[in-house]
């Protein structure tokens, strides 16, 4: 065989009990599992755990994968399989007319990466991906890139021909491959979407198997009105429901993770089928223009430029941000001193990078310096948001739908910690140090459970004839390494990983394997 992994303590994905054996590795695959196995490589997997590569349900690396030939943020944790196309908004499906608006949209969480936008459909760049990419990579649909497409960033219902349209689009991206729709509610365009609109698209995905993964509108003031919102088009389109990030933020929802559980749970016991995803962390991350209410951006960033320079307007936007709650900013009136400027566009303004608003803007009115800088940076500027609550994150990722995720945003000048070490964290901060999941239950969230979701027949678990997307990791060292003043270190403890039967760490040195492609729903996954 090209690889044996010899005396290793397999944690197979399923939960179940570890157990110690050698993998053979072939073609790519797990060919055997068994004693005494011999091959042309042998790696001692003594004191160490395999397990299946882990996979990332919620990453934004859709140009990182195709200008990183290293993509070590994903690769040093483990990672092996990211999802990508999230939160409404993506490179695909798009225009020439929208292309480039796409592309100036999501700059604070993808940058301007020297990438050929070669594509236009979600099937092109698919294709685009199967030509080498360090990890493999799923796509969802992006709701808020499909609305843009037919109706551009109109704040209204669409008329039945764009709905139409918009249908067409969603049902074009899943018989391409894609494994669902996702959508961003509150970000523009997206959030302008009705809960009908939501449901008729969320029919389409349906009937090709596939999954519905909201952002949902508020993770604040209306999280829970926003969480039952979402439960109902799973339930009205008859469509699988993925809470993305499933979290609770602000001191409005401190200690209320078990009512967002018992809404999930009763969903459950109905049998509609839902799953969530979770970082290991309290702060979030996104663009910092995210946080202006929804009709401040309707017609784009142009429209919204316009609208800062009327004093009535900009009056009315200070206003909403800093007394009523925009539903940008999870309607919640924004506070500050949790607001910290992550990244910037211009090369002037990077002296603020690591600066919580409130502190940047000196005797000014914060949110009068955060238009202006907004406005200064092209709607490009990303912030850090701290805003979690720690009991509400360890209740939640110990539910039984839950599975792990990065919410990784590469691009910036200080990115946030969890795009290198979410999933190190998981098994060594709240795995071995504070005990809230054995070893086997941890890499079941992050491996076989996902897997499930996704509907993969041949990744995620240890087993014979299934894809060799492997990870070796010491159970009593592995933990991340990266932090809010380093973020981009490697996570420690996680000496191998495999990526289809290619190893792309070995003993915690990158090589120059790039055998990551794109994997389809419904298709070949071989």
């Amino acid at each position: 065989m090209d690889i044996v992994i010899r005396g290793a303590e397999i944690a197979d994905g399923t939960g179940a009990p570890r157990f110690r054996a050698d993998v053979g590795v072939d073609g790519g695959r797990i060919a055997s599992i068994g004693e005494r196995l011999d091959g042309r490589r042998v790696i001692d997997a003594g004191g160490l755990v395999l397990s299946p590569g882990f996979i990332d349900m919620h990453a934004h690396s859709e140009l990182a994968v195709l200008a990183d030939r290293d993509h070590l943020a994903k690769l040093g944790q483990g990672c092996t399989l990211e999802v990508l196309g999230q939160d409404g908004l993506s490179y695909a499906p798009v225009d020439e007319a929208t292309a480039p608006q796409m592309w100036e949209a999501i700059a604070a969480w993808n940058g301007r990466l020297d990438v050929e936008f070669d594509w236009r459909t979600v099937g092109e760049y698919l294709d685009r991906l199967d030509r080498g990419i360090p990890t493999n990579a799923a796509y969802l649909v992006p709701h808020g890139t499909v609305r843009m497409l037919a109706m551009g960033w109109e704040d209204r219902e669409p008329a039945p021909a764009e709905l139409e349209a918009m249908k067409a689009q969603v049902a074009q991206g899943m018989a391409a491959g894609a494994f669902g729709l996702s959508a961003g509610l509150s970000y523009a365009p997206g959030m302008y979407a009705n809960t009908a609109e939501l449901v008729e698209l969320c029919k389409v995905v349906a009937s090709y198997g596939g999954y519905f993964s909201p952002h949902q509108r508020s993770y604040g003031a209306g999280a829970m009105e926003g969480y039952a919102e979402m439960i109902d088009i799973g339930r009205r389109a008859g469509c699988a429901l993925h809470l993305a990030h499933a979290t609770l933020n602000y001191p409005v929802n401190e200690g209320r993770a078990a009512e967002l559980l018992k809404l999930i749970d009763e969903g459950l016991d109905e049998g509609l089928p839902i799953s969530l995803d979770t970082y290991p962390y309290l702060p979030g991350m996104t663009m910092l223009a995210a946080l202006l209410p929804s009709w401040s951006v309707a017609g784009g960033y142009g429209a919204l430029a316009e609208r800062l320079r009327s004093d009535e307007q900009r009056a009315r936007i200070l206003h909403e941000l800093d007394v009523e709650g925009t539903d940008g900013a999870n309607g919640v009136p924004v506070d500050w001193s949790k607001i910290e400027i992550a990244g910037v566009a211009k090369p002037g303004l990077r002296h603020l990078v690591g600066r919580r608003v409130a502190e940047a803007a000196g005797a000014e009115r914060p949110s009068a310096f955060f238009l202006d800088l907004i406005t200064e940076d092209d709607f490009s500027t990303a912030c850090l948001m701290h805003v979690g609550n720690e009991e509400n994150v360890r209740a939640i990722m110990r539910h039984g739908v839950h599975t792990g995720s990065t919410d990784g945003v590469l691009a910036g000048d200080k990115i946030h910690p969890r795009a290198w070490g979410s999933f190190a964290r998981y098994l060594g901060h709240y795995t071995r140090d504070l005990g809230l999941m054995t070893v086997e239950d941890c890499v079941a969230h992050l491996t076989g459970r996902p897997a499930a979701t996704l509907g993969l027949t041949d990744r995620g678990l240890v087993k014979e004839g299934f894809a060799a997307d492997l990870v070796l990791f010491d159970p009593e060292t592995v933990d991340a390494r990266s932090t809010f003043e380093e973020p981009r270190r490697q996570a420690a403890g996680i000496p191998f990983v495999l990526v289809n039967g290619h190893i792309a760490i070995d003993e915690g040195i990158r090589t120059e394997a790039r055998a990551g492609r794109a994997i389809r729903r419904g298709g070949d996954q071989r």
